[in-house]
C-alpha cells in the first residue's frame, strides 16, 4: 500500500504546536513572526527527519504562486540559448524558483499553444523569445497582469519588458573590423530579417558597407528553410555564384556551422582564404583551424538582467507599473579567421 504523505498537521500534532506556526517556519517566516530559534530548529529538524515534502499544488492554490517560471526560446538545442538557459536556471534556483524550458521553433501556432498551456497551469512568469506573430498574445498576457520579459527580440510599439543586445552596433563593429583588415567584398548570410534582432544585424552590416563605399552581398534565407534543413542548399548556391567574395559574416552560429561544413565539403581552402566572422560564439571556435572570430553575447549579464527585472515584477500588483527595456553590448572576440591576410 502506498504510504500516505506527511502533512504539516502531522508535524504540528507531533510537536504539540499549531499548524500556523509550522507553516510559518516551513515558509521561511519564523523571524518575521517572532518564532524562537529553538522552536524553528525543532520544526525544521523534525521535518527533515520524517522527509517532509510540501504539497506544491496545495501551496500554489493557497498562495497563488507556483514558484515556476517558463523560459521559452526558439530552439533550446542551439548553443547560445542552451548556455543562456543554464545560467538563468542557476540564478532562478538560488531565488527559490524552478524553470520550465521549451522551444517554439519560431512558429506562432506552437508559441500560442505553449503559452496557453503554461498560463493555464498558473506559472508565475514568462521569459519569451517571441516568434514573429504573437504580439497580441504577449499583449493579452500583460493585460492579464502576467509577468513577461521578451528576450533577444521585441515588438515595436508594445510596452513590454525586454532584454536584448545592441544588434546593429555589434554587426557594424564586426563588419568594420573586416574592412579595417583590408577585406573589400564581404558577404553577409542571414535569416530573412522579419524580426528586430535580425533587422538590427542586417542594418549594422549595411551601414558599415555603405559608409566605406563598398558593395553589399547578402543572402537572406527564410527561417522555415533553415529549420527544414534546406539552408545548406541556399548557402552553397550563394558561394558558387559569389566567387569574388574575400570575407563572410554569418548572422547566427548555426549558419556559421553550415557554412563551414560547405567549405570543408566543396573547397577546404576557403576556410583559410576567406575572412570569417560568426554572430554568437561557440566553444568549438577556439579550436578550429583557423580559430573563428565571433560576436559574443554576454550570457551572464543577460541572465542577471532578466532576473533583476523578473523578481520585482513577480511582486507587483500591476506589471505595467514600470517597464524596463534593457539593451546590452556584445563583444567582438577577434581570432585568426578575421585577421589581415599577408
Amino acid at each position: 500500500m502506498k504510504k500516505k504523505p506527511v502533512s504539516i498537521r502531522n508535524i504540528a500534532d507531533e510537536l504539540k504546536i499549531s499548524v500556523t506556526t509550522v507553516s510559518f517556519v516551513l515558509n521561511g517566516k519564523a523571524k518575521e513572526k517572532h518564532i524562537s530559534k529553538e522552536l524553528t530548529k525543532k520544526v525544521l529538524d523534525y521535518a527533515k527527519l520524517i522527509n517532509y515534502k510540501p504539497n506544491q499544488i496545495a501551496q500554489s492554490l493557497r498562495t497563488g504562486k507556483s514558484k515556476i517560471l517558463v523560459f521559452m526560446v526558439e530552439d533550446i538545442s542551439n548553443n547560445f540559448f542552451a548556455k543562456l538557459a543554464r545560467i538563468f536556471e542557476d540564478i532562478a534556483y538560488d531565488k527559490g524558483y524552478k524553470v520550465i524550458f521549451c522551444s517554439n521553433e519560431n512558429d506562432d501556432e506552437k508559441s500560442n499553444e505553449l503559452i496557453t498551456l503554461f498560463n493555464f497551469r498558473q506559472v508565475d512568469g514568462f521569459v519569451i523569445v517571441p516568434s514573429p506573430g504573437i504580439k497580441n498574445t504577449i499583449e493579452n498576457l500583460i493585460k492579464d497582469n502576467i509577468p513577461v520579459i521578451l528576450l533577444d527580440r521585441f515588438f515595436d510599439g508594445l510596452d513590454c519588458n525586454s532584454v536584448v543586445i545592441d544588434n546593429e552596433k555589434a554587426s557594424f563593429d564586426a563588419t568594420q573590423h573586416l574592412i579595417n583588415n583590408q577585406f573589400k567584398n564581404i558577404g553577409y548570410v542571414t535569416i530573412a530579417p522579419d524580426q528586430t534582432q535580425m533587422e538590427g544585424r542586417l542594418s549594422g552590416y549595411l551601414k558599415a558597407i555603405n559608409e566605406n563605399g563598398l558593395t553589399p552581398h547578402t543572402l537572406e534565407i527564410p527561417y522555415d528553410q533553415v529549420y527544414k534543413g534546406k539552408g545548406k542548399e541556399h548557402i552553397r548556391k550563394f558561394f558558387d555564384e559569389k566567387k569574388d567574395l574575400d570575407a563572410v559574416f554569418f548572422a547566427t552560429n548555426y549558419l556559421t556551422q553550415t557554412g563551414l561544413e560547405i567549405f570543408k565539403e566543396n573547397n577546404p581552402a576557403l576556410i583559410n582564404e576567406l575572412g570569417i566572422i560568426s554572430f554568437d560564439d561557440n566553444d568549438m571556435y577556439k579550436i578550429y583551424s583557423p580559430t573563428i572570430t565571433s560576436v559574443s553575447q554576454p550570457l551572464n549579464d543577460i541572465s542577471t538582467k532578466l532576473m533583476e527585472i523578473m523578481l520585482p515584477l513577480l511582486k507587483k500588483k500591476d506589471v505595467t507599473e514600470t517597464i524596463h527595456k534593457v539593451m546590452v553590448n556584445a563583444e567582438l572576440i577577434v581570432r585568426e579567421s578575421s585577421l589581415k591576410r599577408e
